[in-house]
């Protein structure tokens, strides 16, 4: 695997550099009809070499003919040039490589990764260190762990938002990205940026009802009426799987226990259609799931409406 990474990133590497587009399945297969073969013959591990394809690319070569020939003189220089290299220091061979690798480094697309993703900047600086200090193996490895972890961070930790009115509209935004947006009245607009599995299904649920918790006790410091319904805005949730579905149970059980209604807006088809092959609708009641946020707003708070 870490031998197939390191492969299809020189490559890409390359080929944003030629402007030419790069094929990962036919490098795999080419890579593993490779290793097939050569472990008749007791080969090594092949995969591409980040050094030499720089070498190669420095050189100034075109085609695939220049592996033909690297290859020969590869040869020629293992029978009978070999002794030779014995004498010469590894100073001389790695200046070499780092004349050849140093103008590939891209210290403007650093910068933008640092101004974009910081953890993608813990990425490319672990596959940095690794490659440098190590090997290229190992760099390609610390950086694909890296990804991975993100990766799972996002799956598990899944973005959420709480929604708020646009005043003099009925669009419903983020009211972190809009501070303009308001809150409705005695109801809580929750939106799931996220497929909702087993993996973050809990999340999901705690991070609601610790979200009303909160609203709540906001609301009864300032003397306001507490909330009656929460809205789930569910557009963004591409798919859901049993285990979303029980904790959409479980926090439908918990809502009513407070007195609160559940209520779910834009649910997707493959979403909508799950639903109700598990009876959820039922429970909740068809008539608590609507089209968009505004319906839910104006069939749950009427007065909202009235005031707009």
């Amino acid at each position: 695997m870490v031998a197939l990474t390191e492969a299809v990133a020189i490559g890409r590497t390359f080929a944003a550099m030629k402007d030419y587009q790069l094929d990962g399945n036919k490098e795999m297969v080419a890579l593993g009809t490779m290793n097939v073969i050569g472990s008749m013959t007791s080969c090594y591990v092949s995969t591409g070499s980040f050094s030499r394809s720089a070498v190669n690319y420095m050189s100034g070569c075109q085609t695939a003919v220049s592996n033909i020939v690297m290859s020969f003189v590869v040869f020629l220089t293992l029978l009978f040039i070999t002794p030779l290299f014995k004498y010469t220091p590894n100073a001389i061979l790695a200046s070499i490589i780092i004349s050849a690798v140093i103008s590939l480094i891209d210290y403007e697309a650093v910068a933008l990764i640092w101004k974009i993703d910081k953890f993608d900047f813990v990425a490319c600086m672990g596959a940095f260190f690794g490659v440098v200090f190590i090997s290229v193996e190992i760099g390609l490895l610390i950086a694909v762990s890296i990804s991975f972890a993100k990766i799972l961070l996002q799956v598990t930790r899944p973005r959420t938002a709480v929604l708020g009115r646009i005043p003099r509209t009925n669009v419903y935004r983020n009211i972190e990205q809009y501070p303009e947006a308001t809150k409705v009245p005695g109801l809580l607009i929750v939106r799931i940026d996220s497929a909702i599995y087993f993996s973050n299904s809990n999340y999901i649920r705690e991070r609601a009802l610790r979200w009303l918790t909160d609203e709540d006790d906001q609301l009864k410091e300032a003397g306001l009426p507490k909330i009656q319904c929460l809205v789930v805005e569910m557009s963004p949730v591409t798919d859901i799987d049993t285990s979303g579905i029980h904790a959409l149970e479980e926090l439908y059980k918990s809502l009513q226990k407070r007195e609160i209604q559940l209520v779910l807006a834009n649910p997707g088809r493959v979403v909508i259609d799950k639903l109700h092959a598990s009876s959820l609708v039922s429970l909740i009641g068809q008539d608590k799931i609507f089209l968009t946020v505004a319906d839910a707003v104006v069939t749950c708070s009427p007065k909202i409406v009235e005031e707009v």
